[in-house]
């Protein structure tokens, strides 16, 4: 099977402002020294490395009011990260948005769809995580920004994180697939029942398999839109598999079945971005998750075992 040569740009954004837990600012250099470049070139991709946005620590920035944790600055992060994906696309590149925790894909999301919506397109999004992200300021017991990421995404919550990039919602309900999730707040629990997103829990991956999962998850993704923005939150994976993640949670897809589904979203999918985040060295073994996060991207992109 001939692989689909693209145009890729790799945006690393180093931040932890979004999380309880600090290290998952060093996840993009985790992912780009498991030789993600060279493995992506070695597909017949071209790629550049457009290298880190500049993202300020926790030690240098007020913790703000409320249940929003350091809202400025992840803001104004999410904001210079839309610019860059929609700068990318509109070269005719593929984002490939390394984090960092998942309030990345705030900007991600928005950058990818704002570049679609300028032709009267649209995109879905297909959301691999151990939790639900659909927090709002009004159910977060954190004030964690991470977890609130796909709620704002579905123009639910903080009206500036909602309105980054001039338009809300950025991603249709029925065009959404959460995957994987194990770990959900009563809040947003609700939420997620009442928002039209389909959910797939562990439950229903164990039940029904990956392969279904995924194949129907594709099938609501791509109804109707230009693409899919594909977001994967590495801690959907099993600590065993992926020990090194923002917040890991016990019985979570196997390294094979995550394999599987990139594979799956490469052969049946036209990918628009990737986000790939969470991955945290410090809590890692020998960079397995920034290995792993690296063969997941190869794995979208177009690499088979045979």
């Amino acid at each position: 099977m001939s692989i689909e040569r693209r145009s890729i740009e790799i945006i690393g954004v180093p931040v932890d402002l979004g999380s309880g837990r600090r290290g998952v600012d060093m996840g993009p250099s985790a992912i780009r020294i498991a030789d993600l470049e060279s493995h992506l070139e070695q597909l017949g991709h071209e790629v550049e490395d457009a290298g880190d946005l500049d993202v300020m620590i926790p030690e240098t920035q007020p913790v703000g009011e409320g249940k929003l944790r350091y809202k400025e600055p992840i803001l104004a992060m999410c904001d210079a990260l839309r610019e860059q994906v929609e700068l990318a696309l509109g070269r005719g590149r593929l984002p490939l948005v390394l984090g960092g925790d998942h309030s990345i894909a705030i900007g991600s999301v928005a950058g990818s769809t704002c570049h679609f919506a300028k032709g009267g397109r649209s995109l879905g999004l297909i959301w691999f995580d151990a939790h639900g992200d659909a927090n709002t300021p009004e159910t977060t017991p954190s004030g964690n920004i991470h977890g609130m990421s796909l709620a704002i995404a579905l123009g639910l919550g903080d009206p500036d994180l909602v309105k980054l990039g001039g338009r809300a919602p950025k991603i249709k309900a029925r065009n959404t697939a959460l995957i994987g999730i194990r770990a959900v707040d009563p809040g947003e629990r609700e939420t997620l029942k009442h928002s039209g997103v389909t959910v797939y829990t562990m439950r229903d991956i164990d039940e029904r398999g990956m392969r279904d999962v995924v194949d129907e998850a594709i099938g609501i993704a791509s109804d109707g839109t230009a693409g899919i923005h594909l977001s994967f939150d590495l801690d959907v994976v099993d600590p065993e598999d992926a020990p090194g993640t923002g917040t890991p949670v016990w019985g979570g897809i196997t390294y094979r079945e995550a394999h599987l589904a990139m594979e799956m979203v490469s052969d049946r999918a036209e990918i628009a971005a990737i986000d790939l985040v969470e991955v945290n060295p410090v809590l890692d073994t020998q960079n397995m998750t920034g290995v792993l996060a690296a063969e997941l991207a190869q794995g979208a992109l177009g690499k088979r075992i045979f």
